[in-house]
């Protein structure tokens, strides 16, 4: 059994601290939602959005919940600042 090599966070903490200020563009089903920097408790760094929005489905408009996490992998690892 073979295994994938793990990788390396390629930013520093503070790096994305002082540059990763704004939030990612996402769009779903047609509709914009704002995902925003992130440090999770974890102490993983990505961003984050958590909102509710509605999506028409065969012509029912259906109440949902919407999360998103995206994360840095390995982003946890780094060194505190």
């Amino acid at each position: 059994m073979s295994f994938a090599a793990k990788t390396v966070c390629p930013i520093s903490r503070q790096q994305f601290k002082t540059r990763a200020v704004g939030s990612i563009p996402c769009t779903l089903d047609g509709q914009d939602v704002k995902v925003a920097y992130k440090e999770f408790s974890t102490g993983t760094l990505g961003w984050h959005a958590n909102t509710k929005m509605d999506v028409e489905v065969d012509g029912v408009t259906c109440s949902c919940q919407v999360q998103i996490n995206v994360m840095i992998v390995n982003s946890k690892e780094l060194p505190p600042l």
